[in-house]
């Protein structure tokens, strides 16, 4: 498989297996090859109001990533993304590690991330 930077609604909906079995082996394989997040999805994911269990494994799951932060390449395509398409920030700031690093976004929530030049999107629910 190729690299891949996974979006939070993913995340939640892998780690409660909520996601349909087909989605689920895209999501095995891909978490083997290496977890990869945006800083942006990692804060989202330590804002989550969950049980201590949950809280757990999300730290767990953060702790096995590889987390981009926020390079001037990322910020370059960002401002690109938004004077372009009314994206909100946190959402461009994924789509834009996404494309200075060549991966594809996996997500649900293709809906905000629609006329993005370049971006390769997979959606484990259509899988």
């Amino acid at each position: 498989m190729g690299l891949y930077l996974i979006d939070t609604n993913i995340i939640s909906d892998y780690l409660s297996a909520h996601l349909p079995p087909s989605g689920m082996m895209i999501m095995d394989l891909i978490v083997d090859d290496g977890i990869i997040l945006s800083v942006i999805t990692q804060i989202e994911l330590l804002c989550w109001n969950t049980d201590e269990a949950t809280e757990q494994l999300v730290k767990s799951f953060i702790g096995d990533s590889n987390i981009l932060g926020i390079s001037p390449a990322i910020i370059a395509q960002c401002v690109a993304i938004r004077k372009g398409k009314k994206v909100k920030t946190p959402d461009a700031i994924i789509a834009s590690t996404a494309l200075a690093n060549d991966l594809t976004l996996v997500t649900n929530n293709e809906k905000d991330f629609v006329g993005i030049d370049g971006l390769r999107l997979l959606n484990p629910y259509k899988s």
